[in-house]
């Protein structure tokens, strides 16, 4: 990711990396690195935190979880760096690896990873301006994209060495409630407790999964790096921290949660976090119908995984919320998350009250 496309900082207060600890244990791992590294910071990401260390000949990335209290099943650094190398010889959209260190083994005093940085386009809020994309390409990126996620889905996980990353069978159930408890272990005293909305995701949940794949888990266009000579090319997909063996449609879910378009509330709206509404970007009823078409997958109940996805997201923010409520992270960017936990809660409500949600 170069530094045009990717904004980097100076690490953030209370985040920092010793440098000298860090070069000696990445030189005794990685030969040949030439200098002095230069640490910087990804400014974005709500979650783990992501560093650029930069020698003379090599530029590399390095990722912890966050500080303060973890869920147990989150911010898993060995299940992002096992399913990437897993990945790597049959979905090369993903970047090279170099090793994972344990808690126990680690300078920094938990597990962390390092991998190379790619080099391309990073999406944020809105497109590369020097892109120049018009509506006819942003649609062909947005097939592009969604291709991609469909490619991850049709790969064949036994074959890869993935059987045991996880037990699918029972995938839905375990998330609807496994999001529903971990939100009732970070309620505050400023968010709604939405037993509305946890209630409603449990009664009706399906039977059963639509089918078993590789799921991203957090599949947006801001994970995506595109090519350099193409940018209509997804170089690589990044942030594979909560990636599992699951139901392809919650994957999708989850994904479309994050997908803001003309018609959503304001402040879903504001919290956009890609150029999903761009000229040309696909809707989501689009986008259903897409994937449908390309897999054979019956969307037609589709409702359910998308509110899935929303309150998930909710969940994911008040995690983050709780941490800075209870002053476990410095950073400032996180003081509004507690009214972004009742924004999407309350948005969960209203699908579910029969708004036109595709």
């Amino acid at each position: 990711m170069s530094d045009a496309t990717n904004k980097k900082i100076d690490v953030r207060p209370g985040e920092e990396l010793n440098a000298a600890e860090i070069d000696a244990f990445l030189k005794a791992r990685i030969g040949g690195l030439k200098g002095e590294p230069l640490i910087r910071q990804f400014a974005s990401g709500h979650s783990n935190l992501t560093y650029s260390i930069v020698y003379e000949n090599k530029r590399l990335v390095l990722r912890r979880p966050p500080f303060g209290t973890r869920p147990k099943s989150g911010h898993s650094m060995i299940r992002e760096f096992r399913v990437m190398n897993a990945l790597k010889p049959v979905y090369p959209a993903v970047p090279i690896t170099h090793f994972h260190v344990p808690d126990e083994e680690s300078p920094l005093g938990v597990e962390f990873y390092v991998m190379d940085e790619v080099e391309g386009y990073k999406i944020d809020r809105d497109m590369p301006a020097g892109l120049n994309f018009d509506a006819a390409k942003n649609r062909a990126l947005c097939e592009s994209f969604f291709e991609k996620l469909i490619e991850l889905h049709a790969v064949d996980f036994k074959a890869i060495g993935l059987g045991d990353f996880g037990h699918p069978e029972g995938y839905v159930e375990r998330q609807i409630k496994g999001w529903n408890g971990r939100y009732e272990k970070v309620i505050t005293d400023d968010v709604e407790d939405f037993a509305d909305v946890r209630g409603w995701l449990e009664a009706k949940m399906p039977a059963g999964e639509v089918g078993h794949a590789i799921v991203h888990g957090d599949y947006r266009l801001d994970n995506a790096i595109l090519n350099l000579a193409d940018p209509l090319k997804i170089e690589a997909i990044l942030d594979w921290e909560i990636s599992a063996l699951g139901d392809p449609l919650m994957d999708l879910g989850n994904t479309l949660a994050y997908w803001s378009q003309a018609g959503d509330p304001g402040n879903i709206l504001a919290m956009r976090m890609q150029p999903s509404n761009a000229p040309g970007m696909m809707t989501r009823r689009e986008i259903v119908d897409f994937y449908q078409a390309k897999t054979g997958i019956d969307c037609s109940h589709f409702d359910f995984y998308l509110i899935a996805g929303v309150f998930r997201l909710a969940v994911i923010l008040q995690q983050i919320y709780y941490r800075y409520y209870h002053g476990q992270t410095q950073n400032k960017a996180f003081s509004t998350f507690g009214e972004r936990t009742n924004a999407l809660g309350r948005y969960a409500r209203s699908l579910i009250e029969g708004s036109n949600i595709r």
